[in-house]
């Protein structure tokens, strides 16, 4: 027996926004700043990756242990208003991060600025403590 178009129509729908809750869930993840420490950190690293694709540009570098790490940026406005843009920066260069390191001791990290090559690019001037 062949099902009513309406009823395809909302076995369809509920599909899509139960896929949508579940691809969202990790966008939502890191979005405020409740998951990462209060003080802010430095950290010196080489990038080896970059991504600036929404929802959140992001730099994976590695430490001088060889740690690899996640760098948050702003979001794509945010990061393009800092003048972090496709070109700023490349895998190999050394950069220094000042941010807030994820709570759960994961090697993550919410940038408020990146310096590369003495230019400082600030992602949260707000939140620059000093």
């Amino acid at each position: 027996m062949k099902k009513p178009a309406s009823f395809r129509v909302l076995l369809l729908a509920s599909a899509l926004a139960g896929a949508s809750v579940t691809l969202a869930a990790p966008a939502v993840a890191h979005h405020g700043w409740s998951w990462a420490e209060p003080e802010e950190t430095t950290l010196d690293a080489t990038i080896t990756a970059i991504s600036l694709a929404p929802p959140h540009p992001e730099l994976t570098v590695a430490d001088a242990t060889g740690r690899e790490w996640t760098i948050e940026l702003g979001n794509p406005g945010r990061t393009a208003r800092a003048g972090f843009a496709e070109g700023t920066a490349n895998p190999g260069d050394r950069i220094t991060i000042l941010g807030n390191r994820a709570l759960d001791g994961s090697a993550v990290m919410k940038a408020v600025r990146i310096t590369l090559d003495g230019r400082a690019f600030d992602f949260y001037p707000e939140r620059i403590d000093g």
